[in-house]
């Protein structure tokens, strides 16, 4: 504990050094002056409070919304004396508020504490005298050796020394790290590999020089001195990083607090009614000083005052008074406002999850909230911005067409048929290509256990049914499934095979059929498939044996390491022979075409971003309707410089200056839900990733207006960073547009935190994890925003406005009043009533009105998606609309309190105490408690 505290307050940092020195199974030296360096523990903490830090934490945070300070301020006004009403009347409903929020923020917090404690206290078995010891996650020290079995989770980062297969590989995903599933190969060193028995590792002598932890993902450089080198079942691990020092709490980021537009306009409008507040309370203190002008007004007979308040400041005494009229008045502000709303967001994100509609039966994954903060947003989208992999596409790939040597084959029947013909097979001229794709790949191969006696070897040259096979890409494994039974290999010499995107691999063949391969990789992306690009280089022996020392080298370099290996990389990556092309398809997801017309009817415009060539996503945007027939397509696109791409943004900009000229537009004919409707053409915009890097960097404006002129925008071959980097310059526009991002793997969460969505896909949970909503399917984005955003945004504006609504109606007859009793600060309303009016009298109508009112039928929402335009740009919660409902509420009060006033002006009350009263303009105090609930009668009538 003490060591925690003097890390926290930063005498004691954890590192020393930039480099760490780990000792495999602890076994520190015996002789010198050692000094252990000190490593975090494998505790995992993602909770935001403790027992001790709960209650001053919570307060803190809870206290920095106005609403909840003020009436804090205005509870400690009322404890001092002479102010007119109880600080009961403050002091419980605010009691009650803090109460309700801390519970429910504490309850939340409880259970990431569970999930934290299950991650914790996790079994796991541990290396330690001469035995394996089972023991708690948290426990596992830095230097530890550890044993993982089949599909178990890594309790902290492991360097692999040893596993059970003779040559020392694993296979691992990454799903937890970067949402990848698929597999990748891991090598033990030879000199720990062979160490496969406890007792073996036990006495296994060697120290790791590793770098200190850092959040890159992908980088990682150590050196191992093997000492004494020396066979576990299983693989086995040192620890060198734990707990939040590992790399998952390294890269794990608070996401940044996302506020709707509803609490940004509810914030401005509280300002707004201080500032009412404010007002009245400094016109009722002039008013009263202006009235007790008049000594009979001043010092009555029946009010003599004392000494000490004749002689008392008079600034003081203005300040005591404008206080007690704060105080009097302080209920113009809703104090429950900010739970009711909670509570409504709370209770109203269940139904999206019971929405049977939202529920997709094949992956039995319902739709998910993992916010309740942003419901309402939901209804405010004017901006999508999705993935294409995965996202409208299945993500499963089938192989259909290759080129190899310069010709075209489609696979018919099974059977590779050159183009044109329809019997003959592949002859031998293509074997090399073959041999390529069924060997540059990252491919693994798992084979069921079966029960009963069988042939061991029946599977060793992949025949048997139950292989089933895993892939770092979905191309890979379309290929490798189609390819990888056809031959048995056998390559007596060295061959580099080399496969990636055309971009990438092109640039640096020499030899085979370039122009040809060329041609036929723009056909096959016309056709929305998947390219790949297949080469190879052949190897004497002293050329490989000088790659493999300069790889060595490189590999085991501690600094510079990408550098070194890069420009290794760069003298084997080069006089490459072309062998061929691939053509993946990527299915289309079901509706995806009826969804996105959906929402550009909606008045939502959908960029679709993608990793994939300029060929192919155009093509798959024109198939899904993302782009349409008859729409102008422009392009920014191969730009090699700023002056060029600066030039192109301009001609981009003349030209649809041009097209939008009434001489020059056209309409054209579409067809949307069966319904004929004329539309002026549209304008589609193709970017791709090295060119909007350009764009961004000195023509962010001149691009933003292209964009913005466009109906729909395709940007390609891009990086995940640049994702993120386009969300946020539309969200940073001076427009300030509501944004939605949707993605399904790791690739896309930066994308997903800058905006409000994401949905579910095959590439691991990481998106689903920082999203704010998530969806199996593409085609349940518009029901999620065309009908339970457009409920959710008319509940909640409507529940905002008569919260503020109902206050003024409530509290400006107190105003009134103080014209009729000399601004005495006398109160209208009993204190029970003060106390109970916003937390009973007036919630429970409002909060069930806001979580069941239906204006439309979903299924016409559903029919009309040009519904979703009339609640656009926040105009329910716009100032004019403000406006109108707080000049709705001083009318109401007015017609309340002279209602009362008429009614009751000049008749004479017996009281219960025997005494007669007359009106409360002669006489204030004796009519108070029967005018007042005559008041809150009425008012709370016309509420509710």
């Amino acid at each position: 504990m003490i060591r925690w505290i003097r890390q926290q307050l930063g005498f004691d940092p954890p590192h020393q050094s930039d480099t760490r020195t780990v000792y495999i199974a602890n076994k520190f030296p015996q002789h010198g002056h050692y000094i252990p360096q000190r490593f975090a523990d494998n505790r995992i903490i993602s909770s935001k409070y403790t027992i001790w830090n709960f209650i001053p934490k919570n307060l803190f945070e809870q206290f920095r919304r106005i609403a909840n300070f003020y009436f804090l301020i205005i509870f400690l006004v009322q404890v001092s004396p002479d102010t007119p009403t109880s600080p009961i009347t403050s002091g419980l409903p605010l009691f009650f508020v803090i109460t309700v929020t801390a519970i429910k923020q504490g309850y939340e917090d409880w259970l990431r504490h569970k999930a934290d404690n299950e991650v914790n206290g996790a079994p796991v078995f541990v290396v330690r005298s001469g035995s394996l010891v089972q023991t708690r996650s948290k426990n596992i020290r830095v230097g530890d050796i550890v044993r993982v079995a089949k599909d178990e989770t890594f309790p902290a980062d492991l360097v692999l020394l040893s596993s059970d297969r003779a040559e020392g590989t694993c296979h691992i995903t990454t799903a937890s790290l970067d949402g990848e599933t698929n597999l990748k190969t891991h090598y033990a060193v030879p000199e720990t590999a062979v160490s496969q028995s406890v007792s073996r590792l036990e006495s296994l002598q060697a120290v790791v020089e590793c770098q200190q932890p850092e959040a890159d993902l992908y980088r990682y450089h150590s050196q191992s001195d093997h000492r004494n080198p020396p066979h576990t079942l299983y693989h086995a691990g040192v620890a060198v990083y734990t707990g939040m020092e590992s790399k998952m709490a390294l890269n794990y980021k608070c996401k940044s607090q996302k506020r709707s537009a509803v609490e940004k306009s509810m914030n401005t409008f509280l300002i707004i009614y201080l500032g009412i507040l404010l007002f009245e309370a400094i016109l009722s203190t002039i008013l009263k000083y202006a009235w007790q002008a008049e000594n009979k007004w001043d010092e009555p007979f029946y009010n003599q005052k004392t000494d000490q308040e004749r002689n008392s400041s008079q600034i003081l005494k203005f300040i005591s008074d404008f206080l007690a009229f704060l105080v009097l008045y302080n209920f113009i502000i809703p104090i429950s406002l900010y739970v009711t709303v909670e509570l409504q967001k709370f209770l109203g994100s269940f139904f999206i999850g019971w929405d049977l509609d939202l529920y997709h039966e094949e992956s039995d994954q319902k739709a998910q909230v993992n916010t309740s903060d942003l419901n309402e947003e939901l209804g405010q989208v004017e901006y999508v911005f999705t993935d294409k992999t995965g996202t409208l596409t299945e993500n499963e790939m089938q192989f259909r067409e290759c080129s190899i040597n310069g010709i075209k084959y489609q696979e018919i029947n099974g059977k590779l048929v050159p183009e044109g013909m329809t019997e003959d097979s592949p002859d031998g001229s293509e074997e090399l290509f073959l041999k390529a794709v069924s060997l540059c790949h990252t491919v693994q191969i798992s084979y069921d256990q079966t029960d009963g006696p069988g042939d061991p070897f029946s599977h060793a040259n992949g025949f048997s049914p139950q292989m089933e096979y895993y892939a770092s890409s979905p191309d890979e494994k379309a290929l490798v499934e189609r390819y990888l039974m056809t031959f048995c290999l056998s390559l007596g010499e060295k061959v580099l095979f080399t496969k990636g995107a055309e971009s990438a691999v092109l640039p640096y063949t020499t030899s085979g059929e370039i122009d040809k391969t060329r041609v036929h990789v723009d056909e096959f992306a016309l056709k929305g498939l998947r390219t790949l690009v297949v080469a190879c280089r052949h190897f004497s022996a002293d050329e490989y044996q000088e790659v493999d020392r300069r790889l060595h080298e490189a590999r085991t370099a501690l600094q510079q390491r990408e550098e070194r290996l890069v420009e290794v990389f760069n003298f084997i990556e080069k006089d490459l022979e072309l062998l061929g092309a691939t053509g993946v398809e990527d299915k289309l997801q079901d509706k995806v075409q009826e969804t996105i017309e959906s929402l550009r009817l909606a008045g939502i415009k959908v960029w679709v971003l993608t990793g994939d060539k300029h060929e192919t996503a155009v093509s798959v945007s024109l198939s899904c309707g993302h782009f349409h027939r008859t729409m102008n397509i422009l392009e920014l696109v191969q730009q090699k410089s700023d002056r060029e791409c600066a030039e192109q943004l301009r001609r981009l900009a003349r030209r649809y200056n041009t097209l939008a000229h009434p001489f020059y537009t056209k309409t054209v004919r579409t067809f949307s839900n069966q319904k004929r409707e004329w539309t002026e053409q549209s304008h589609g915009l193709v970017v791709d990733g090295a060119s909007l890097s350009l764009a961004l960097r000195e023509h962010e404006k001149l691009f933003m207006e292209v964009c913005k002129n466009c109906s729909a925008v395709l940007c390609c071959r891009m990086a995940p960073l640049q994702k993120a980097k386009v969300v946020r310059l539309l969200k940073t526009s001076p427009e300030k547009p509501i944004t939605l991002a949707i993605g399904d793997g790791a690739n896309d969460v930066s994308m997903i935190q800058e905006a409000h969505v994401g949905i579910m896909g095959k590439e691991g949970r990481q998106a689903v994890r920082n999203s704010d909503y998530a969806i199996a399917r593409f085609k349940f984005l518009a029901k999620l925003l065309l009908v339970h955003g457009h409920f959710y945004y008319i509940r909640i504006a409507t529940l905002v406005q008569y919260f503020f609504y109902k206050n003024v109606c409530f509290i400006t007859p107190q105003f009134l009043y103080q014209f009729f009793c000399l601004f005495s600060q006398q109160t209208l309303y009993d204190s029970v009533y003060l106390t109970l009016y916003n937390i009973c009298f007036t919630s429970l109508p409002i909060l069930v009105y806001s979580l069941f009112e239906q204006l439309v039928h979903p299924h016409v929402l559903q029919s009309k998606p040009a519904l979703y335009r009339d609640i656009s740009k926040n105009s329910l919660l716009s100032f004019k609309t403000f406006l109108y409902w707080t000049f709705l509420g001083f009318c109401h009060a007015f017609v309340f309190f002279f209602g009362s006033y008429i009614l009751m002006g000049e008749d004479t009350t017996l009281m219960g105490n025997g005494q007669v009263s007359v009106s409360p303009a002669s006489l204030p105090s004796s009519l108070l408690f029967s005018y007042s609930r005559s008041c809150v009668s009425v008012a709370g009538l016309l509420l509710c």
